[in-house]
């Protein structure tokens, strides 16, 4: 079959792409893409079903400006959104879902019980997006202060890990304290009305809580986990459809550009869609970092990953040990398009 010299181009843009993938050849430790061309799958998804949360940002941001849409002119974009990460990787598991983004705990917990799932990209450390709180009053004023304590937090997500590190860097075993599992709503309202003695959570939710009430800090995760977020997808959708998935990081990585450079803009967007108020989203967005491109996975964040489910395996609260390589999607075990 003979190959125009446009689809060599492409071609050519890939396997370059795939090499330094392979040879481990990463900018600041993370190899970013930069997609000249698109590139198209032989057959195109009929559907790309996307599930976001308030805090995906820039998935958010795509929704908003119909901008896979105009991308992905052959393929329906279907929109859920979700409170938490492991609710998402529910639906990803079951078959209602193509692709989505996490924070680093649920993916832990669905590989544990054999969700079939691929990480196929991730956005840079936001360790102060995430915090453990307490009242103003509390008298908690040091991590091996939660030795008895019922804390609030969403099972599976990644303020689980949050707690996990905390807990550890107090000094104290798990069973020194007593989870409480909430969602995030249900979380605040256990928290305000005092019910649990401390909460461990995320933004939007963070930065909305601190505005509202003003809780004191007790912990960012800065020292305590990096907070890294993922972008997942169903297996068999990376298999199929591996130019799409990269298409969707390299718009991903855009819409982050856009963000940088349209900060006022971006926020009122997302507090017009998302119903927080303005001075809630400048913060969230203060802590994300400058730039937070999409990129697809490197051996570090591997490694950071496997911390993180060794560290849950460790105490108990998955029921097997688990291989975070095992599911990392690259680009290079996927066919290439043919025209």
């Amino acid at each position: 079959m003979t190959v125009s010299t446009t689809n060599k181009h492409t071609r050519r843009q890939v396997l370059a792409l795939l090499s330094a993938v392979a040879a481990g050849a990463f900018a600041v430790g993370v190899p970013q893409l930069a997609l000249a061309q698109p590139l198209t799958d032989k057959n195109e998804p009929e559907q790309i079903r996307i599930g976001f949360q308030k805090s995906a940002v820039n998935l958010v941001l795509l929704k908003q400006r119909n901008t896979l849409e105009q991308r992905f002119k052959n393929s329906k974009i279907v929109w859920l959104e979700f409170p938490a990460g492991p609710q998402l990787l529910e639906a990803l598991s079951a078959g209602s879902l193509d692709f989505g983004m996490t924070g680093d705990s649920p993916p832990v917990f669905a590989q544990a019980a054999n969700k079939d799932l691929l990480y196929v990209g991730a956005e840079p450390p936001k360790p102060e997006s995430s915090a453990l709180l307490v009242q103003p009053t509390s008298t908690i004023k040091t991590l091996a202060d939660l030795k008895g304590k019922r804390i609030a937090l969403q099972k599976g997500s990644s303020a689980h890990f949050l707690l996990v590190q905390a807990v550890k860097k107090g000094g104290l075993a798990w069973s020194d304290i007593q989870p409480i599992y909430l969602a995030p709503a249900d979380a605040r309202a256990a928290f305000e009305r005092g019910s649990v003695d401390a909460w461990a959570i995320w933004d939007p939710y963070y930065g909305a809580a601190e505005l509202s009430f003003k809780p004191r800090v007790l912990s960012s995760g800065r020292g305590l986990s990096n907070n890294n977020s993922f972008y997942l997808a169903a297996r068999s959708f990376a298999e199929n459809y591996s130019g799409t998935v990269l298409n969707l990081l390299d718009e991903l990585s855009k819409a982050d550009r856009y963000v940088q450079q349209n900060r006022q803009q971006v926020a009122q967007l997302i507090a017009d869609v998302s119903g927080l108020n303005l001075a809630t989203v400048h913060l969230f967005l203060s802590r994300r970092a400058n730039p937070s491109p999409t990129t697809v996975i490197s051996p570090a964040m591997v490694a950071d990953q496997q911390r993180v489910a060794d560290s849950f395996k460790e105490i108990g609260l998955i029921p097997r040990a688990i291989k975070v390589a095992d599911i990392v999607w690259s680009p290079r075990n996927a066919p290439l398009a043919q025209q």
